[in-house]
């Protein structure tokens, strides 16, 4: 039986396969390769398709005998989502569906879902717990929200159980640094940071300097990437033993702000990262922390990586022998 892992080409996905692999697993791979790397795959049957394509999803899921999905395929960019919403419905949300649908109908018992704190919008209070409102305050969110919804009522009607695990922001390598985050165009903080210590970009925009935070940006919970996967495969065996759905928040509980993160990267670095304050985006919550207790206490989850330092040099280990990223284009 298969572990079939939909966007496994992808940052999140490939570190998710490589975990699989390394634990013996049986996996099976769907991406597009629209935002994934053929390269980044450690191993795995991957069929190249959008998830979307219900005709193609169907041909996947007949030719394995698939026993759980891990689902990251979705367009990830707050700011991307709040110009073109309609891309977002259409792939995160549509596909979600289909997804949902194709495992209905073949029978698939289990999924654990690639959510977002973005759901929750500007916080009522921190630390974020699972039980606060969801009001997202991007498109990207509220299509991530909708797939929640989704799984709640086909969980009701038809059994299909999942975990809707909301990450908050993932960075890191694979600790071999094999593997990466390489997107294209790079919008995440610290990969950005990292492109400019390797001299890629001239200087960092650092977007919102008024915020009402510590020192006027925005602050964020970092989970280091293999953490995040660990997990995933919790939530699986969770499932697998028969407990019912549920929602669990992914971070490592500490909020850095983004000039903190800036200064943690010229320390790991050794370059100065030249700094251009720059309007705010729309979209962006002030600060954004997790509690993760939930998941600590019910999936007896608990990251190993939390100094933001370690896991800036993690991906700075990625970044600096891959100065090309997977060198594909």
């Amino acid at each position: 039986m298969a572990i079939l892992v939909t966007g496994g080409a992808g940052y999140i996905g490939s570190h998710c396969v490589a975990s699989l692999l390394e634990a013996g697993a049986d996996v099976a791979v769907v991406d597009d390769l629209s935002k994934g790397h053929r390269a980044a795959l450690k191993g795995g049957r991957l069929y190249v398709g959008n998830v979307g394509e219900r005709t193609f999803l169907r041909e996947v899921f007949q030719k394995e005998s698939i026993e759980a999905v891990i689902h990251f395929a979705a367009y990830s960019l707050v700011g991307e989502s709040m110009d073109v919403p309609e891309r977002y419905f259409r792939n995160n949300v549509t596909a979600g569906l289909s997804l949902i649908e194709t495992m209905i109908e073949f029978q698939v018992p289990y999924l654990v879902f690639s959510s977002t704190a973005a759901t929750y919008g500007e916080p009522e209070h921190i630390p974020i717990v699972e039980t606060d409102r969801q009001l997202p305050t991007n498109p990207y969110g509220e299509s991530k929200l909708i797939v929640e919804h989704m799984l709640r009522w086909c969980d009701q009607a038809h059994g299909l159980k999942f975990c809707a695990l909301r990450y908050f922001n993932v960075a890191g390598a694979w600790h071999d640094g094999s593997i990466g985050e390489d997107h294209r165009p790079e919008t995440h903080l610290i990969p950005v940071i990292l492109q400019v210590a390797q001299g890629k970009r001239e200087r960092l925009s650092l977007y919102g300097a008024d915020y009402p935070t510590r020192d006027g940006t925005c602050v964020r919970d970092y989970i280091h990437v293999e953490d995040l996967i660990d997990a995933h495969l919790l939530a699986l065996d969770y499932l697998k033993q028969g407990n019912p759905s549920a929602a669990f928040n992914l971070g490592n509980g500490q909020g850095f702000s983004n000039r903190e993160i800036i200064e943690a990267a010229r320390k790991v670095t050794g370059h100065p990262i030249p700094v251009t304050e720059a309007p705010r985006r729309p979209g962006d919550p002030a600060t954004l922390i997790a509690s993760s207790r939930k998941a600590m206490e019910v999936l007896r989850w608990q990251p190993k990586h939390t100094g933001v330092e370690e896991i800036i040099a993690s991906a700075w280990k990625w970044h600096a022998a891959h100065p090309n990223g997977y060198g594909e284009d």
